[in-house]
């Protein structure tokens, strides 16, 4: 049994509304154990026999599309590659407020071409680094509400769903999946 994290982009931060409790039911009626949500923004741990990430996802996405009728894209990591993101941040160590530190989840690793293709726009002070699946983001300056360097411009730039988290919300799943 694997304990695992479900992202769900763009959950209660916009007009897509899911209620906590019904996507506990939702997750748990799909057969996992000891689920439990994390925050508002579409955060669910859960307990799996299964090993595939990809049908996981797959799964939750049909049972929010059947029961509540929203089309939600759904990434899901494995307590040991979040505990693996919380260890590779190139930033964690360089910044003590953790809204300044995030973390964009990716769909899939983008290709080598549309990596390069990612740029800053003009006037911005950040960094990021993109390492396989994941994009680390160090805003020094600012938070994230005040960029254009945002999650729908990485999905446009990289061409692959993405879904961030601040670094708080890193380290709190990583903990609850026991990564």
């Amino acid at each position: 049994m694997t304990r695992y994290a479900a992202l769900l982009r763009g959950v209660n931060v916009g007009a897509t509304r899911i209620a906590m409790a019904d996507l506990r039911r939702l997750v748990a009626d799909l057969g996992h154990e000891d689920v439990k949500t994390y925050l508002q923004s579409g955060n669910v741990v859960f307990t799996s026999p299964t090993n595939d990430a990809g049908k996981l996802a797959r799964g939750i996405e049909r049972a929010i599309a059947d029961e509540l009728g929203l089309t939600v894209p759904v990434l899901v990591r494995s307590d040991a590659e979040l505990a693996a993101v919380a260890e590779a941040s190139p930033y964690a160590g360089r910044q003590d407020d953790p809204t300044r530190l995030l973390v964009a989840f990716l769909a899939a690793a983008p290709t080598k071409a549309k990596v390069a293709a990612l740029t800053v726009p003009g006037g911005e002070n950040l960094e990021y680094a993109v390492t396989g699946r994941e994009v680390f983001l160090h805003y020094p300056d600012g938070g994230y509400g005040r960029t254009k360097f945002t999650n729908a411009y990485l999905e446009k730039t990289l061409g692959v769903v993405a879904t961030t988290r601040n670094w708080k919300s890193v380290l709190a799943l990583r903990d609850l999946t026991g990564g």
